[in-house]
């Protein structure tokens, strides 16, 4: 998934990435959980919805413009793809990366153990309560859509809170938990009110996965 983030941020290398990939369909991932594993916290028919109907737009929209873009012989052509490749390229991307952030459970989720990564975010929030405020904050303050990122920074090597708009991946940094703040992702339930989506989501989070993650890119 990061490979393909990366080639659709740069032309050059969308162009190889669509010549090696024409050949086969991205696929919508099954969810790891049913759908209303989640509740209350996340209604059923938020997460039916967003799985089988967006979800399932990001990626038919990604492998019909990896078609077209195989397929047009002009360099105009290709670049008027880029576009629509980089927001369902994005939107698979960041959605599959999202569904395995969320705990199999309710139950399960919103647990975070003593570790590497609480050791991580108290050393650089001050709190894990620090860090949720922050960043739940920074992501109600995104003007339209777009996505609230923990992020690892490569050259700081440190966890940094960071936003993206519309469906654009997170680059600058490795993910470690991403948010949707679509209204797809918590209007049935939330209305408008998104400090309150934001509050919800934590007792669902999977620290477990964000923990490995952060182990497997700190190595």
């Amino acid at each position: 998934m990061l490979s393909l983030a990366r080639s659709l941020a740069r032309p050059t290398l969308a162009r190889s990435y669509v010549a090696r990939t024409a050949a086969s369909l991205h696929t919508l991932p099954d969810l790891p959980y049913a759908y209303n594993a989640l509740e209350p916290h996340i209604s059923e028919e938020i997460m039916k919805l967003h799985h089988t109907k967006h979800h399932q737009t990001y990626v038919n929209g990604l492998n019909a413009a990896e078609e077209a873009y195989a397929k047009a012989d002009s360099t105009k052509e290709k670049i008027s793809l880029q576009a629509a490749l980089k927001f369902n390229g994005g939107g698979h991307i960041n959605h599959s990366l999202f569904w395995k952030n969320l705990a199999p459970t309710a139950a399960e989720g919103g647990k975070l153990e003593s570790g590497p990564l609480k050791s991580a975010l108290e050393r650089d929030f001050g709190t894990v309560e620090a860090f949720k405020k922050t960043f739940n904050a920074k992501t109600a303050a995104i003007q339209g859509s777009g996505w609230g990122w923990l992020g690892y920074n490569p050259s700081t090597k440190k966890l940094e809170i960071v936003t993206t708009a519309n469906q654009d991946p997170l680059l600058s940094h490795v993910p470690i938990i991403g948010v949707d703040i679509w209204e797809h992702a918590f209007y049935l339930q939330y209305k408008n009110v998104k400090p309150d989506y934001l509050s919800a989501i934590w007792n669902v989070v999977n620290f477990k996965e964000a923990e490995q993650r952060l182990l497997e890119v700190a190595k």
